[in-house]
């Protein structure tokens, strides 16, 4: 059995990022509070769940407990050269170097991920399914090949609602059967580690307006990501191309298809054991066709700063015990493409160049 909880203040000078963190002295309503268990009742067998109380602005019932995920992992192969297995249940899908455990503070190397791949204003469509997952692992002379393939429903909170803005026509979704795969390779006990990504998300968009009928969402995304890691330092890249869009509505003006690009560099150092800085830039183009957004604006959807964002990262972290960690960081963003929908609902209020400071305490057991 383990636990986590992490308690982060949020401030603002303009635009608001999980509750109002430009008024006053900031916002807390970014909490992350996890349990989890594991039992294994036969060697070849594991049971594993966890329960997560998250809020990341909005209102207090966004923080009610619920099952972030819960598996059987039966692993059918495992001896010297490989493991093969699958899993059954909710599970957190392989998305990435951050996503399966990007809930607890202490596997993150900053206070926030990037935002332009590991969106917290549509995480939910990223973070877990329920289904099966295979998984295949290959340990070589020189390295570890482990491959995913994911098959089930998607999940699709509230924050999808509002990112695609679905009141314009009333509806709700219904996921319906994707996938998810990775293929990861680490090389020399992970001192190089590169890892590629593919998903294909689909959802039915049940409407109740009168005269729209349904349609369908989808998300087809690739993910390259790269790690060199040293003793003392590392740096991680990951590049993303993210097509996305609304289709089969019987009125065109909802049907859209569009491909964002998404990419960060990284660079973190180790020093005095138990302290870590980081420095990272990090950017997103929700539509490669409209970089500048200057067509969304025309179109009246928008003010165009809210089609990309390029984020300059300075991060702090101390970890005085084991079990606790101490954690600060600045950005300073050029764009709101990753704003959450729920703390701007007027994107035409925002500001294009915005400023953010974050601290964070973090504990364990």
């Amino acid at each position: 059995m383990h636990g986590f909880l992490s308690q982060a203040l949020v401030v603002t000078d303009d635009n608001d990022f999980f509750g109002p963190s430009s008024q006053d002295e900031g916002s807390f309503e970014f909490t992350e509070i996890g349990l989890n268990v594991s039992l294994r009742p036969h060697q070849d067998v594991l049971l594993a769940a966890q329960m997560l109380s998250r809020r990341a602005g909005g209102d207090s019932s966004d923080a009610y407990p619920e099952l972030d995920y819960g598996l059987i992992d039966y692993q059918m192969v495992s001896d010297q050269q490989r493991t093969f297995g699958i899993q059954l249940g909710r599970i957190k899908n392989p998305f990435g170097f951050y996503n399966q455990t990007r809930d607890v503070a202490f596997t993150r190397p900053s206070i926030l991920l990037p935002q332009s791949l590991y969106f917290d204003r549509t995480r939910s469509l990223a973070l877990t399914g329920d289904g099966l997952t295979l998984y295949l692992e290959e340990r070589l002379d020189n390295g570890v090949i482990r491959g995913q393939l994911g098959l089930g429903k998607p999940q699709a909170d509230k924050d999808l609602n509002q990112t695609l803005q679905l009141h314009r026509i009333r509806g709700s979704f219904d996921p319906q059967q994707s996938a998810i795969a990775q293929v990861r390779y680490e090389h020399d006990a992970g001192r190089i580690v590169a890892a590629l990504n593919h998903a294909n998300v689909r959802s039915q968009i049940d409407t109740y307006s009168p005269n729209v009928s349904d349609g369908d969402f989808y998300f087809r995304p690739w993910v390259f990501s790269l790690q060199y890691n040293q003793e003392l330092w590392s740096v991680t890249a990951e590049y993303a191309l993210r097509r996305s869009g609304l289709k089969n509505f019987n009125q065109p003006a909802l049907n859209f298809d569009t491909t964002g690009e998404s990419w960060y560099v990284q660079y973190t150092r180790r020093f005095y054991n138990d302290w870590q800085w980081l420095i990272r830039y990090d950017s997103l183009v929700s539509n490669r066709d409209d970089a500048s957004g200057k067509a969304f604006e025309a179109s009246g959807l928008g003010p165009a700063h809210a089609q990309f964002a390029d984020d300059l990262t300075f991060g702090l972290q101390w970890t005085p015990h084991p079990q606790v960690m101490l954690a600060g960081e600045y950005h300073h963003v050029d764009g709101t493409g990753w704003l959450p929908a729920q703390d701007n609902p007027d994107s035409s209020a925002t500001s294009r160049r915005w400023n953010m400071w974050l601290f964070q305490l973090s504990l364990r057991f």
